[in-house]
């Protein structure tokens, strides 16, 4: 491989950093293979957002293959994570403060069972209001930090699969296969309203995203790496 075959196009597996958006992994390669070309353009793009406190499977389209992110974007997901029962926060996640706290005495593993499979198959998820959804052409989440008051519709999704481990309760592990547009921490908050107490994400990694593995994926610091050392 060629510095140049970023140009013409190349399909990238990076497995993102926790606390970092998807844009600072774009920023970040595209800076380095502009450096590397000495070019002051070169198209980079992902195929599928990944929340900053989530890890993994992140899809990078250099040069030409941008222009397959469309169909990237559409390919089921796998996650990985850990739902925290007894607990919730505004955002669903640990991007926020916790801000109530349930009972978790009446849980008993066949009720988490039973919820868990309630979960599969076609249903209407409404997204966090602390998301990226566009609501009268601004994000969700910036009405939210201002106090405001957000509705968000609801989004038809599909999960195929979802696995629980509960050896570690309250903490639930889990594994899930989902369509695209599927909020995980919206899955955390439900799993909680269901077993009438709270839940709140507390772990996710993303191991698959279309045909594309965590098997396959490098981290951003190697990617940089191939890039410096390839040839012009």
């Amino acid at each position: 491989m060629k510095a140049t075959d970023f140009q013409d196009g190349q399909t990238l597996v990076v497995d993102k950093p926790l606390n970092w958006t998807s844009f600072d992994v774009v920023n970040k390669l595209r800076w380095n293979l502009k450096q590397k070309l000495k070019v002051k353009k070169i198209k980079v793009g992902h195929a599928g957002t990944l929340d900053p406190l989530a890890t993994g499977v992140l899809v990078i389209c250099t040069g030409k293959h941008t222009k397959n992110i469309n169909e990237l974007v559409v390919g089921e997901k796998t996650y990985t994570g850990k739902i925290l029962l007894g607990k919730s926060t505004p955002s669903y996640d640990l991007e926020s403060e916790y801000d109530h706290e349930f009972p978790i005495e009446h849980i008993t593993e066949e009720r988490m069972q039973e919820v868990r499979r309630s979960f599969i198959g076609e249903q209407d998820q409404i997204p966090p209001i602390f998301s990226a959804k566009q609501v009268d052409g601004k994000r969700a989440y910036d009405l939210a930090r201002a106090g405001k008051e957000v509705v968000l519709k609801a989004n038809r999704i599909t999960i195929s699969a979802f696995e629980i481990d509960t050896t570690n309760f309250p903490e639930i592990g889990f594994e899930l296969s989902c369509s695209k547009g599927t909020y995980i921490r919206s899955v955390a908050n439900d799993f909680g309203k269901k077993l009438n107490s709270g839940g709140t994400l507390i772990e996710l990694r993303r191991t698959k995203s279309g045909a594309q593995r965590i098997e396959e994926s490098k981290s951003v610091d190697e990617w940089i790496q191939i890039i410096r050392d390839l040839d012009l």
